[in-house]
């Protein structure tokens, strides 16, 4: 296969509006110089790489099960890069599906544990024919919207983003492969891109927040040649699907580091391509607090071993639109309630245009926000009525966090702590200390009853 690639990728980085030269050089790590050691790898993962040795094919973990194992961490998962075609890997393994229609990948599923296994890609731009030219388009903004073509392992290596992305651990000689000194970069502790940053952004703009994940998740710096055109380009996330950002949102946010990811990407200015009324609604003057207070919790959540719910996570980064919505709608007349129905219609409408939610996830965060002006009214039988309502957990918990962000005055969550911990009679008690909460209704006098006519 041409080389072409290769060359282009070794030869140029941006720097004081020249390209000067980069030069990639294979580096082979022997065991004895690294410590990424086969104990450390799933036992499925093994499976799947001794096998495709075994069949004599080329078969390496690559990319973050590597990196992480280097940085004295333990992967969650485990993908592998081999010479072998998604149908020969396919043909290999009886438990595995093929994945993808422009590209097809491999998933090797052993119970919960799901192996992903890829074919060497390399670059469309290196051939010739006819059919590079099917294979391989890109919209007018540099985005890259075909790349189909199968490679070699080095052209493989830097075709990936990120250098500590591009790290191949053999399993025949247990010697780490780098393409791109991505070893001395996870030593420096910084992100840095494979190839011309502008060029490599421009092809696929999500590449800007996998650099501000990874900064977050592993508490590195963005090299500055790297993060150099991010301000500048973050507009071109806009040009990708709004499906595919819901995706990466959900990354961004549920790995555990969503305070740091959340700083970040307002730093880079890649927060507004993502909330684009959440913006707007910021520099405004509405204020974050309650942002940053349910990131810390759900940072804490997952540090906790438990699960966050997107909804919950797209409730918080949307209350600073509503609140604005909400406020306009009311001084333009609207009394409160319906004001605030029209409200969660038009955020939740216009956010879809950015990151498509599904509305298995928009109509739980619908009745979270509506609950919040249901949990204060608790007199009568009103606390039991919302108590069953199957959002009210989430919805009592986004009350704790409003109250933690100082939005609104403590107490009413303290209330229903113990209103939900209490027994039937501590309840009832609880409910009476509470008052009638709102004038009594007049009691319709009674006619009195017609006398029956005298004979």
């Amino acid at each position: 296969m041409p080389k072409r690639l290769v060359e282009k990728l070794r030869s140029f980085i941006p720097g004081n509006g020249k390209k000067k030269a980069r030069h990639y050089q294979r580096q082979e790590i022997p065991r004895d110089q690294h410590n990424v050691s086969r104990s450390m790898i799933s036992e499925p993962a093994k499976k799947v790489l001794h096998r495709l040795s075994k069949s004599g094919y080329e078969a390496y973990l690559v990319g973050g099960g590597v990196r992480d194992i280097l940085l004295g961490g333990q992967p969650k998962d485990f993908d592998i890069a081999t010479n072998a075609t998604p149908e020969e890997v396919h043909d290999l393994f009886r438990n595995s599906r093929l994945i993808g229609r422009r590209f097809r990948i491999v998933h090797v599923v052993f119970g919960r544990e799901i192996i992903e296994v890829t074919t060497f890609r390399g670059n469309a731009r290196d051939t010739d024919d006819d059919l590079a030219d099917d294979e391989h388009k890109t919209s007018e903004h540099g985005l890259l919207l075909r790349d189909n073509v199968y490679g070699n392992q080095e052209e493989d290596a830097l075709r990936r983003d990120f250098t500590i992305n591009a790290l191949y651990y053999c399993i025949r000689d247990f010697s780490i492969i780098d393409f791109a000194n991505g070893v001395q970069d996870l030593k420096n502790r910084q992100i840095r891109l494979i190839g011309d940053p502008e060029t490599r952004y421009r092809e696929d703009p999500v590449r800007m927040l996998r650099a501000i994940r990874f900064a977050a998740k592993l508490d590195f710096e963005i090299e500055p040649e790297t993060e150099a055109p991010i301000r500048e380009l973050a507009p071109l996330l806009a040009h990708i699907p709004p499906a595919r950002l819901f995706d990466e949102v959900l990354k961004l946010f549920s790995a555990g580091h969503g305070e740091a990811t959340y700083r970040l990407l307002q730093d880079y200015g890649l927060l507004a391509p993502l909330f684009p009324e959440t913006a707007r609604a910021l520099v405004a003057g509405e204020p974050d607090e309650l942002i940053l207070q349910a990131l810390r919790n759900t940072d804490a959540r997952i540090a906790q071993g438990k699960s966050v719910t997107p909804y919950f996570l797209f409730a918080a980064m949307l209350w600073p639109a509503l609140q604005v919505e909400w406020r306009r709608r009311q001084d333009n007349g609207d009394p409160v309630q319906p004001a605030l129905h029209g409200a969660i219609g038009k955020v939740i409408g216009r956010q879809v245009q950015a990151t498509a939610i599904p509305k298995r996830f928009s109509g739980p965060m619908k009745e979270i926000w509506e609950l919040q002006m249901r949990l204060p009214r608790r007199q009568g039988k009103r606390a039991f009525g919302t108590m069953t309502h199957p959002r009210f957990r989430a919805a009592y918990d986004f009350l704790l966090v409003r109250e933690a962000a100082g939005e609104i005055e403590p107490g009413l969550g303290q209330w229903w702590t113990e209103f939900q911990q209490a027994d039937e009679r501590a309840q009832e008690k609880m409910l009476s200390e509470l008052g009638s909460g709102g004038p009594k209704k007049r009691r319709r006098k009674r006619k009195p009853a017609r006398k029956p006519p005298q004979p």
